[in-house]
């Protein structure tokens, strides 16, 4: 059995043939040719000698191979983006010509300007210059990437974004010299001063040790600097180890009381949720404390007699000092019984006025009424 790989373009075309039978007469003696076409990147030509039975069963298992690997691989060239259409050409040059689009599809849309659009990941904590808000460190961003100088033969990046929070334009670029992002407009870096030693963190020596990093003396000093804090810092290095392999020595413990623990807290959460039901409530309630129940032995509740004072005390306040006035709310008897009582007193009041020689202001009018009343009975006498 031989195959024969011949190539044109991408697509291969594969012909299986028996050959080495003596019997001219057996179906097995003519040649068994299956072309179909597959994508590949390789070239076979091999020589099998086998029996019939043996050399059909191989032929069948090759088939279905061929055919899973035909259907996989054009799959994998569409996914990829390097299926070629029936109608391309060679001389038409690439896939992207042909199609009439970037590489970089919407990316380069401003590559005419020197403009690439990246995703740009921020480098250290900011404030907003728009809103104030901070934006974490990490944030990633749609950024327009272009060079704007030269520092030596190293370009210098620049690097325009929108933030989320109000859609203020961010420009950020690239500090060869000291090896660092500065923020051009849009933003302020948030200061954050620590302490290395707290931190527990490396400290990158400034511009003038690494100039002096260059004399050997002061190099051999820093050396054995740095040896000494080796020295301060090994110790407690090997006391976390030890630590370490104490609390993972007994594997069969450590799940022990894991486990012990978890079931300890899911019968808490079953007798809070219990008791959450017993109420009527839906969230469960922290355990009583002695906080919580001296804090509500403070709280006093009004009586209903006080309620009772207050109301009708802001019942009298609302009402009017005028007696032709009374509250809406007050009934039609109660109001005749006050307004009787009332005339009882203006008619004793009146009385004890004109006794005196004085009349009130009120009198005033309806003493006015009556002369004149008197004026037209006379003159009709008359």
């Amino acid at each position: 059995m031989w195959c024969r790989f011949s190539s044109f373009r991408t697509d291969y075309n594969v012909s299986v043939v028996q050959i080495g039978n003596k019997n001219k007469n057996s179906p097995l003696s003519q040649p068994i040719e299956t072309p179909f076409s597959f994508t590949a990147n390789l070239q076979v030509a091999t020589k099998v000698s086998v029996s019939g039975r043996v050399f059909r069963s191989l032929t069948v298992a090759f088939l279905v191979y061929m055919l899973i690997a035909h259907g996989s691989s054009l799959a994998a060239a569409r996914a990829d983006n390097f299926y070629y259409p029936p109608e391309w050409d060679p001389s038409q040059g690439s896939l992207n010509t042909f199609h009439g689009q970037h590489a970089l599809r919407e990316r380069a849309r401003k590559l005419d300007q020197g403009i690439l659009i990246i995703r740009f990941e921020m480098p250290y904590n900011i404030w907003c210059g728009g809103c104030n808000s901070m934006i974490a460190k990490g944030v990633r961003f749609n950024a327009e990437k272009k060079q704007v100088g030269n520092y030596y033969s190293t370009k210098i990046w620049s690097f325009t974004m929108k933030a989320a929070c109000c859609r203020q334009e961010i420009t950020i670029q690239t500090d060869p010299k000291n090896c660092e992002y500065v923020i051009i407009s849009g933003a302020q870096k948030k200061t954050e001063d620590f302490d290395v030693e707290d931190a527990e963190t490396f400290e990158l020596p400034a511009d003038e040790e690494k100039g002096k990093l260059a004399d050997p003396f002061y190099r051999l000093e820093h050396q054995e600097e740095d040896l000494k804090k080796k020295k301060e810092a090994e110790p407690v290095l090997v006391r976390l180890q030890r630590m370490s392999d104490a609390r993972h020595s007994d594997d069969y413990a450590i799940n022990k009381s894991l486990r012990a623990k978890l079931r300890s807290q899911k019968k808490r959460v079953a007798e809070e949720e219990a008791a959450s039901r017993k109420r009527g409530l839906g969230i469960r309630l922290l355990p009583a404390s002695e906080q919580d129940a001296a804090a509500a032995a403070k709280v006093k509740f009004s009586s209903k007699f006080d309620k009772n004072r207050k109301d009708k005390r802001a019942l009298i306040n609302a009402d009017s000092i005028f007696p032709g006035l009374s509250v809406s709310s007050m009934s039609g008897k109660r109001r005749q019984e006050l307004e009787s009582k009332r005339r009882k007193i203006s008619a004793s009041a009146a009385s004890s006025l004109l006794a005196g020689g004085y009349k009130p202001s009120s009198w005033s009018q309806g003493a006015v009424l009556s002369s004149r009343q008197k004026g037209a009975s006379m003159n009709a006498r008359h």
